[in-house]
């Protein structure tokens, strides 16, 4: 029989979800947002809160309703080598690639690289990834502690901290919204600029991996039945969501009134240095430093047991949970110290070409049964959507690979014959081409199997 979970304990999952959420970029993406699109803002923060709340609810939500054990029992729904395809190049991406070693990177730049000498830099990257991502590795040894290091230590301690920030913000605002000059495609697309700035934040991938975690924590606190932990996940992702959003819409508005004291800034990260700095003179540095390592260590300790669990689960005779762990960390520490900006700019080719795949899985979950869980649905629209997300992650490479005349001719027919493309939306089309066309083949094939079967021999 299920245990009947108060609301507190909803809160404190939907608390460790929202901590394992909210790392670096979940700070710095929006503020640049915000600075880029100006007067423009709430306009390109609705499109940015669709793919940076809206997708990781429904990403989370579909790991609990599918009935999977995961982002690979659902992909496997369209063939067992994509399952392990997509798990491996997502987990990788989400992991020990690009967002574990963002976590260690922003921190360091953000909370600490003002401190030292210009000639110390290198030196004292690799001092604080080190001990950053030491600390990372101790508590994600012990996954079962993870509701009570995120969900109450580290998460509520995060949330203090930024609320100084962010109400004295609001009190003293730096300037008017109504004045901010727009930049770049905000001015003429602010909704789907704000759509794409969203994938930055890595986290509707991410909640298919944290999906399986809550998934997980609701079945140790006793709830089993397939149907109250669709209604747990729900209700532990609406805590999430609303925490998220709140924040988002915050950072986004401060970072809109910052450019009347300050120039365009190269990332979120000098602009929210600056914000602090202004409000809080050098204790401002201080305060950020906090926050930022909060928010990045939490989210370092939930990629870390999501990446290990998972890969432990797909290769049950290779390494242990434990051995993963240590593994995943190192290989962190290491891409860290190539630097924040090196990071993004290699993490986009790679966001560009998951994300419309990650949106489908989604999508197809939620519709599965109306379809019959079909598997021609699932394959031909995942196919559908990678023709157009590969041509997205061209487009997104170095212009040094870029210029390239093959790559030339590809993006020139994309440009020319695929809507939204240059939007970065040119997955749209295809999907749903593919998604009607399987169903329909599929109800095809249904009702030729019932006329043959009502045929008399």
């Amino acid at each position: 029989m299920d245990n009947r979970l108060t609301l507190s304990s909803y809160v404190l999952i939907g608390s460790m979800l929202f901590g394992m959420f909210f790392g670096a970029g979940n700070l710095i993406f929006p503020v640049h947002m915000g600075q880029e699109a100006g007067s423009n803002v709430f306009i390109a923060t609705i499109g940015f809160l669709i793919t940076g709340i809206g997708l990781p609810f429904l990403g989370v939500v579909a790991i609990g309703v599918s009935k999977s054990d995961g982002l690979f029992g659902l992909a496997s729904r369209i063939h067992p080598f994509y399952a392990y395809g997509i798990t491996i190049l997502l987990y990788l991406t989400i992991g020990p690639f690009f967002a574990l070693p963002r976590t260690g990177s922003v921190s360091y730049e953000i909370g600490l690289a003002s401190y030292i000498a210009k000639e110390y830099q290198t030196w004292g990257l690799a001092g604080f990834t080190i001990i950053f991502f030491g600390m990372a590795l101790i508590f994600s040894l012990k996954p079962s502690k993870i509701l009570i290091w995120v969900g109450k230590v580290l998460n509520p301690l995060f949330l203090v901290f930024l609320a100084f920030l962010v109400i004295i913000s609001f009190l003293r605002p730096m300037g008017t919204v109504s004045g901010a000059e727009i930049h770049g495609l905000y001015v003429t697309e602010p909704f789907f600029k704000g759509f794409v700035e969203g994938y930055n934040t890595m986290d509707a991938l991410a909640s298919l991996a944290f999906g399986i975690i809550v998934v997980q924590t609701l079945k140790d606190l006793g709830v089993q039945s397939p149907r109250n932990i669709a209604i747990g996940t729900v209700k532990a992702g609406i805590v999430s969501v609303l925490l998220m959003g709140l924040i988002y819409s915050c950072l986004a508005y401060i970072g809109a009134t910052s450019v009347a004291q300050y120039q365009l800034s190269a990332n979120g990260g000098i602009a929210l240095a600056q914000i602090a700095h202004y409000y809080f003179g050098s204790a401002g540095s201080i305060l950020l430093a906090i926050i930022v390592t909060l928010a990045c260590l939490k989210t370092a300790i939930g990629l870390i047991t999501a990446c290990s669990e998972t890969f432990q689960k797909l290769f049950p005779n290779s390494l242990s949970y434990r051995s993963y762990v240590f593994l995943f960390t190192i290989i962190s520490c290491l891409f860290a110290n190539v630097g924040l900006t090196q990071i993004i700019s290699l993490s986009i080719p790679v966001l560009m070409f998951l994300y419309p795949l990650a949106i489908t899985l989604i999508i197809l979950a939620f519709l599965s049964p109306l379809f019959k869980h079909r598997q021609i649905v699932y394959g031909l629209t995942t196919v559908c959507t990678m023709f157009a997300s590969v041509a997205d992650a061209f487009n997104s490479i170095p212009d040094v690979i870029k210029q390239e005349a093959f790559i030339q001719n590809l993006l020139a027919f994309y440009h020319t014959y695929l809507p939204f493309f240059d939007m970065g939306m040119g997955w749209v089309i295809p999907m749903i081409i593919g998604l009607s066309t399987g169903w329909l083949i599929g109800a095809f094939q249904k009702k030729s199997v019932e006329r043959f079967n009502k045929i008399e021999f």
